[in-house]
């Protein structure tokens, strides 16, 4: 018996991809509870709006061609957010910067364009730094509660993922941290303006990622740090780590 003919998709192939390039967006204010998937929808269609020459995957289902890099969780701010693009028609970047720009929602806003250099996007992303704000939460009292998770060789937390419990260390993943006092913009004519602490760290990318919240659950078991209310956490930055000074460099550059 002769085996099942394989269906080929009808039409032309989709025409090849000539330049790639490389995004970089933000997540600021309320569009920090945009999740990956409601981000997805928006570039697409933001695409779509510009006019954006985008190459297309082949087969039943032709999808375009977007890579999305480690993207921060719904909830969380970021100034530095990354996709790939690849298209059928060279562009300039910074005209493809302004026509998605224009094409997003503030805050979803789109900071810098450039062509895509050798070697994978993803690999460049090998750290980020985070800044977390603790309004109500006192500096002495943040930086008591990291010198205790500091001082540790280690520090497991358990997190629920699709397949069940998981538990993992996070202190190997601290390259640096440390506290510092802010006034909180929003209470600056409030009493307790001052105390506002803001821990900011380097985090290294792990397998499996290992979080800012993955870190305040670790402050929280090791020192009892409960904070009055959800500290505000942005990223500032991701990219190759420079080891020598602890600081995150430009994936882009």
């Amino acid at each position: 018996m002769a085996p099942p003919r394989q269906r080929v998709p009808e039409g032309p192939a989709p025409d090849p991809a000539v330049q790639k390039l490389r995004v970089r967006y933000t997540k600021r204010g309320r569009l920090r509870f945009t999740s990956s998937r409601d981000f997805q929808r928006a570039l697409e269609r933001a695409l779509r709006r510009a006019g954006v020459p985008m190459a297309f995957s082949a087969g039943f289902h032709p999808h375009p061609k977007i890579s999305y890099a480690n993207a921060a969780s719904t909830g969380t701010a970021s100034e530095a957010e990354y996709v790939e693009l690849q298209v059928t028609e060279r562009v300039d970047p910074e005209s493809l910067r302004v026509a998605l720009d224009e094409a997003l929602p503030a805050g979803l806003d789109i900071v810098q364009v450039v062509e895509a250099g050798s070697g994978s996007l993803a690999d460049r992303l090998q750290a980020s730094e985070w800044r977390v704000e603790f309004t109500g939460v006192a500096v002495a009292a943040v930086a008591a509660a990291l010198g205790r998770l500091l001082e540790r060789e280690t520090a497991e937390v358990t997190r629920m993922t699709k397949s069940g419990p998981r538990t993992f260390d996070v202190r190997a993943a601290i390259v640096s941290a440390d506290v510092s006092r802010e006034s909180h913009p929003a209470a600056s004519n409030h009493e307790n303006a001052a105390d506002c602490a803001i821990l900011r760290m380097v985090v290294r990318h792990t397998t499996p990622a290992v979080r800012p919240d993955d870190i305040l659950t670790a402050l929280r078991e090791i020192a009892d740090l409960a904070p009055p209310r959800p500290p505000l956490v942005t990223r500032l930055a991701q990219g190759p780590l420079d080891t020598a000074t602890a600081r995150v460099t430009d994936p882009l550059a």
